[in-house]
């Protein structure tokens, strides 16, 4: 130290640590000189002497201007220097890095007018400080003073200047300092960060696409900066990265599609958009190497195909297409479970655009690997049965109360609405029959928990399944479902949606005609029983079935008669007791009412030109008119249909009461003279020889099934009554008991009371 006071004059020192810049910067070029002269001489003792003197006297100091002094007098050392001065580099650069956290930012602004000036004698020899003076400059970039802020960018673009021409540089020492700042807020760190970026991944020795995973995400947080200027530097950087992805043989797209996958569900519009175009590019560029990523992938595209903003929706749409149009393998690490998750996931989104998408995916899935998917049926199916309530799709019931079109509309509405998609993925599945059966059961049962389901959408949805399988098989399978429904009133309005479907529905009309000749075709005689154990449920179903099921028996090979499914349904008809016919059966009979005036019964109005030939018709229909109210709608309707009935046709054939007692019976006239007689049991016998179908069997199996629903629904009205007694006399306290002279008017007659000539006061 002494010999540093005896080098450099007591004047020199005394200036150093003046106020005034222009003294100190005399004073510095005189050390300068001072050192030079030292250097020249060799002396580097009495150099390192000068220097411990700027540092402990001036740098360190507690005032101020001496720490000032000390920084311009180590900068003009180095210069002094010049090619020895990494010789003392260590020395001189560490109290100058320890200056940039200085409290006065004069003193800052100095450290940095020092590092850069010291920089330009050392150049590459620097490097060996850079990280600390890359952690110095990331806080100086973000400094309090602007004079600092400047002074700091012009150090930075020095340093970038001797990095890129070093090859002592270390990238992966930098990525390291990188990507521990990266999620820094402060916009001034964040734009010196993208710089730095920029700046070395334009030098083609330094590969930054290697370690583009290690900083990706930062640059996309970046693009939701507040600031218009930091998004537009970030998305330069991402948009120049994606070219040379696109331009590299070598890209690890896994590390990076994590990345993307988080990044394409961001709050920011802009920041979405980017990830799902990088998510684009690389389902393009590497599909066979995402396989691994393809359920993270879906998971981000899906929701972006409903995005609000346009271009987003384009470019997930496409996406999507371009992902499901590769064929991935299981044994290649295609996880067909991980996709079916995410699609049953998605369908439950709010957005029906992606509910869409994801059926789109399940019914790929089962075309390609439909043995894995079937294997994973217990965790979709349930989401796949609840889908269809989609709320989506409004669809009115054509089979309303004054509809005007009967026939089933799906093929009116768009095809990718999303209750038909379903349908089509659980037809698909129902291909096995398990499955089928399984199908139709909970199907049922949806059914049955939600009534408003089967209101709104269950021809819709009876009928697309018929279309999409066999429609017999689905109507036999559902008959037998219904039979052993323990829920009367509920199997009672399925069978009333299905047999209204029977009737109305296009799609049904091989059905149809397969129940027209059940009397002369045993596929058809079977489906009629199948579908009559069922149809019991409902007095209207049985009659509408019985009025389809028309075809005859050939008695001879010039005799036709013996229409036993009319007979039948008159017999019906008659069985029905007071009790019977509420407002919900004069619904059903209205709508029975109109179905018979389409052209879908077209064949039974003609029947009518012959009233003879069809007495058991014309005698069901009379039955049903005089069900109707007569100011009602529908007996105008049907009374003016049996008012065009021909008196003619009785000319050729007589009614007469036989002495069995059966009020009727046909006496046909055949060519040669001779008459055959029908009566009822004669017509019975010869369908139970023609086919096995016993009809008085089956009248019975109704009236059986009818005194079940009769009994049910008085449970239910007592189980009400009760309820509502309870409460009443909560309130109002004990009720005297009724009068019995009272008794007989406490509900309609009862069938005895009427035959028994006894009328209800």
């Amino acid at each position: 130290m002494t010999d540093a006071f005896s080098v450099i004059p007591a004047s020199v020192l005394r200036n150093l640590s003046d106020k005034l810049y222009e003294k100190r910067k005399n004073a510095a070029l005189e050390v300068e000189g001072i050192v030079k002269q030292l250097a020249v001489a060799g002396d580097h003792d009495r150099i390192t002497a000068v220097i411990n003197l700027l540092i402990t006297e001036f740098t360190y100091s507690q005032q101020a201007n001496h720490r000032k002094g000390g920084l311009i007098g180590l900068a003009a050392a180095t210069v002094g220097l010049t090619g020895e001065a990494a010789l003392h580099l260590e020395q001189i650069v560490l109290p100058v890095l320890n200056s940039f956290s200085d409290q006065d930012s004069r003193v800052r602004y100095y450290a940095c007018e020092a590092l850069y000036n010291i920089a330009k004698v050392v150049r590459e020899d620097s490097i060996i400080f850079f990280n600390q003076i890359f952690d110095a400059l990331c806080k100086l970039s973000a400094d309090s003073d602007a004079n600092v802020q400047s002074a700091a960018h012009l150090l930075d673009r020095l340093v970038k200047d001797i990095v890129t021409v070093s090859d002592q540089f270390s990238i992966e020492e930098f990525i390291q300092l990188l990507r521990e700042r990266m999620n820094v807020l402060n916009p001034y760190v964040r734009q010196f960060l993208v710089g730095w970026i920029t700046v070395l991944d334009s030098v083609p020795e330094f590969d930054m696409l290697g370690f583009l995973p290690d900083f990706l995400d930062g640059l996309f947080n970046m693009l939701s900066d507040s600031s218009h200027e930091i998004r537009q530097q970030a998305d330069s950087a991402l948009s120049e990265f994606l070219q040379e992805i696109k331009n590299s043989p070598s890209v690890d797209y896994g590390r990076m599609a994590e990345i993307l996958v988080q990044r394409a569900a961001s709050q920011d519009e802009f920041t979405r958009l980017t990830a799902i175009t990088w998510i684009n590019e690389f389902v393009k560029l590497g599909g066979d190497q995402l396989v691994l990523y393809y359920a993270n992938i879906l998971g981000a595209i899906l929701p972006c195909i409903s995005d609000k903003e346009e271009k987003i929706r384009v470019v997930a749409r496409e996406t999507n297409e371009k992902l499901r149009s590769i064929k991935a393998d299981p044994a290649e690490g295609f996880e067909v479970g991980a996709i079916l998750t995410i699609a049953r996931r998605q369908l439950s989104s709010e957005w029906e655009a992606t509910r869409i998408e994801a059926l789109h995916w399940i019914s790929t899935l089962l075309e390609r690997h439909r043995m894995q998917v079937l294997s994973s049926l217990g965790d979709i199916f349930d989401a796949l049965l609840k889908a269809l309530s989609d709320p989506s799709d409004e669809w009115v019931n054509p089979f309303s109360y004054a509809g005007v079109s009967y026939g089933c509309p799906f093929e009116k509405a768009l095809a990718e609405k999303v209750v038909l998609l379903v349908l089509e993925v659980h037809a698909c599945i129902a291909e096995d029959p398990p499955h089928f059966r399984q199908l139709l059961v909970f199907l049922v049962h949806n059914f049955r928990i939600d009534i408003s389901l089967l209101a709104k959408r269950g021809a819709l949805i009876i009928c697309r399944l018929c279309v999409l399988l066999d429609p017999e098989r689905v109507y036999r399978e559902l008959s037998t479902i219904l039979e052993g429904e323990s829920d009367l009133h509920f199997a009672s309005i399925l069978v009333q949606t299905l047999n209204l479907i029977l009737l109305a529905s296009s799609e049904l009309s091989e059905v149809r005609d397969l129940l027209k000749n059940s009397l002369v075709n045993l596929a058809g005689k079977d489906l009629f029983v199948s579908l009559y154990a069922s149809w019991c449920h409902s007095p209207m179903a049985i009659i509408s079935l019985c009025l389809l099921a028309q075809v005859f028996v050939a008695l001879s090979d010039h005799v036709y008669c013996a229409w036993q499914t009319y007979q039948h349904a008159s017999a019906v008809i008659q069985s029905l007791v007071e009790e019977d016919i509420n407002v919900k059966f004069l619904v059903q009979l209205d709508k029975l009412i109109r179905l018979l005036e389409t052209p879908i019964f077209a064949y039974l109005r003609l029947q009518l030109l012959e009233p003879g030939r069809y007495i058991w018709l014309l005698k069901a229909l009379y039955g049903l008119l005089m069900l109707l109210p007569q100011q009602s709608a529908a007996f105008k309707i049907l009374q003016t249909r049996l008012k065009t009935v021909p008196s003619y046709s009785f000319n050729g054939e007589q009614v007469r009461q036989t002495s069995s007692g059966n009020p009727y019976q046909i006496i046909h006239h055949v060519p040669s003279g001779s008459q055959i007689s029908e009566d009822e049991d004669g017509i019975q016998d010869g369908a139970n020889s023609h086919n096995g179908i016993n009809f008085a069997s089956r009248l019975q199996q109704f009236e059986q099934m009818q005194r079940q629903h009769r009994m049910h629904t008085k449970v239910q009205a007592l189980s009400r009554n009760s309820s509502t007694t309870s409460s009443s006399k909560e309130v109002q306290g004990p009720e005297e008991p009724p009068d019995p002279a009272s008794w007989d008017m406490s509900g309609p007659p009862s069938r005895s009371r009427r035959g028994s000539g006894q009328l209800p006061l």
